[in-house]
């Protein structure tokens, strides 16, 4: 039986099928590790802030991903395969979708909204997805 991630997998699709690497995997969490924390500092931006905890769940998921054996040749697809690479519902993905959708916004557009809510909420998914992790055989 094909897996979703299975699926995903191909020539124009958006995942690559590669081995996992824990070198990889391991400074991929490190990097989210930091981030996390620095984001929780309120002596920064708000705006610097949201940055650190978007990209912290952007590692965060992207390890996730490249413990199962795929590379994302897109970064949304990191957040989409949540509820295959750790078994986390929309409560979880639902944040780091529309965390990605004001990244995009402030990245491509120049337009930065950012109202503190998001950035709890974006703290908490990566704690979600980070206590997930951990927890991983």
């Amino acid at each position: 039986m094909t897996s979703a991630l299975e699926r995903l997998t191909g020539p124009d699709k958006p995942l690559i099928a590669e081995p996992p690497d824990e070198a990889e995997i391991a400074g991929l969490l490190r990097s989210a590790r930091a981030r996390l924390s620095d984001a929780t500092n309120t002596r920064l931006a708000l705006e610097s802030r949201f940055d650190l905890a978007y990209n912290a769940a952007h590692a965060l998921c992207l390890a996730a991903l490249r413990r199962c054996g795929y590379r994302a040749r897109h970064r949304y697809i990191v957040f989409q395969a949540l509820p295959q690479t750790l078994e986390l519902g929309p409560e979880v993905w639902r944040v780091l979708a529309k965390a990605h959708d004001a990244r995009n916004l402030a990245e491509y557009e120049g337009h930065i909204d950012v109202e503190e809510r998001l950035v709890r909420d974006l703290v908490a998914a990566c704690e979600t997805v980070s206590a997930k992790i951990d927890a991983l055989p």
